[in-house]
């Protein structure tokens, strides 16, 4: 638009009524929200930016494509955006990134999320799988003090897929054998005093020894205080390693009890198990495959950690591994 024909356009809103106002904010809020998010990933990815080919950090400036400033690789000599090398390189609808972020933030099922932002239910699932693969990776580097851990178990899903590898079954269904078996996911959670959490879907089945090693041992500080219930494996894995370890026998009817060292139990993380589970409901069943995008989701709104979208963002293509 010509600066006449916009002085003009801008001279007659006082004039309109409030029908018409909100279409006009409703229709100016996509490129509102385009412009806040550009300048947000260009806050997020500016001061480290680095090729994402070479990692060589210098670069210079190379026009524009689809909104975004390109740069050019001073070392590859090939070029990139800010987004290049992201989950969400190559992801459209910029313009309602930030509104989605928003339903994320507030754990918006898939399709109350898409008729919200007004995109389709499989767009909003697609979007809410690339927003969360690196919230799965952002935990703290070590726990420390004393750190409770316990295993949580949900039944298997193959949900969406469409070659399954045993019997289907009604959704909501029940485990074909008791107890503990191959039919139930095992979710490993741990939690230190200070509210610090990691968590990792170890496979299926008991846990064991190996699992530990693999997913435990290198989130444990050296004089960190291994707090459990009674499970073998936790013993097995603290003898192993040299780590103090408490244990509470829940069948017992043992909840807690105090030592010179402090108050010995696993209801922190067990509040956490259930917090968790509640939290999970409202999406009616979800896939084994993506448990740990869910988990990294809890675990980014878990104690108010996550306040507003631009952070959602910033976990999605910004630096992992960081401690909160």
């Amino acid at each position: 638009m010509k600066a006449p024909g916009f002085k003009k356009w801008l001279a007659a809103l006082p004039t309109l009524n409030q029908p018409q106002r909100i279409r006009v904010l409703a229709a100016l809020r996509p490129a509102a929200g385009l412009h806040q998010l550009l300048a947000l990933i260009e806050q997020v990815r500016g001061p480290g930016r680095r090729c994402p080919h070479c990692c060589c950090s210098g670069w210079h400036r190379h026009g524009h494509a689809n909104g975004l400033q390109r740069y050019r690789c001073r070392q590859c000599r090939r070029t990139y955006n800010d987004l290049t090398g992201t989950p969400l390189a190559r992801l459209r609808l910029r313009a309602k990134w930030l509104d989605y972020l928003d339903a994320l933030r507030v754990s918006c099922p898939v399709r109350a999320a898409a008729e919200q932002i007004k995109v389709h239910r499989n767009t909003a699932f697609r979007w809410r799988h690339r927003f969360l693969d690196r919230a799965k990776d952002n935990r703290p580097a070590c726990l420390h003090g004393i750190a409770e851990a316990d295993e949580m178990f949900l039944l298997e899903s193959q949900k969406g897929s469409r070659k399954l590898d045993r019997a289907p079954r009604k959704r909501g269904g029940v485990a074909a054998k008791r107890g503990i078996s191959r039919e139930l996911d095992c979710i490993l959670v741990a939690r230190d005093r200070s509210g610090q959490t990691i968590d990792a879907v170890t496979g299926r089945g008991a846990l064991n020894k190996a699992q530990l090693e693999r997913h435990l041992l290198p989130c444990l500080d050296r004089q960190v205080l291994l707090v459990t219930d009674a499970h073998a494996a936790y013993r097995a894995f603290a003898r192993a390693h040299g780590i103090a370890h408490q244990a509470v026998n829940l069948r017992a009817g043992q909840r807690t009890r105090r030592e010179p060292t402090g108050a010995i139990h696993v209801q922190n993380v067990n509040a956490y198990h259930h917090r968790f589970r509640e939290w999970l409901a409202r999406f009616h069943g979800v896939a084994s495959h993506y448990l740990p995008n869910y988990l990294g989701w809890r675990r980014a709104l878990d104690g108010g950690k996550v306040t507003c979208a631009d952070q959602l963002l910033r976990l999605a293509i910004g630096s992992i591994n960081s401690e909160r």
